[in-house]
């Protein structure tokens, strides 16, 4: 059952990326500030793009707890905490690319 829902949540996480990237929708995103942002586009296709990253790991994290190989282990979980933080940190950092001076 747990597979279920992290696919379902990598799915609604997919979502919010793919209206960020490609529709442009800047508001999902935690403390954006237009007046802030020199390069709007630029924003919006960084941070859409590492959402759907975001979601894809959580998608095959979501498959992985359906399989029975994985079943009684739990090492998946680990390497996807650890890529989500880099992700997250990566999108941090890399958002100040695209604040107006």
């Amino acid at each position: 059952m747990k597979g279920n829902f992290s696919s379902l949540g990598g799915v609604f996480i997919g979502i919010l990326g793919v209206l960020i990237r490609f529709a442009g929708m800047m508001h999902p995103i935690a403390s954006y500030e237009p007046e802030q942002v020199a390069d709007e586009e630029g924003l919006a296709t960084f941070i859409g793009s590492h959402t759907l990253y975001v979601a894809l790991l959580t998608i095959c994290v979501g498959m992985l707890e359906l399989g029975e190989q994985t079943m009684h282990t739990e090492w998946y979980w680990l390497i996807n905490v650890i890529a989500i933080l880099t992700i997250a940190v990566r999108m941090i950092r890399g958002a100040r690319e695209y604040e107006s001076p």
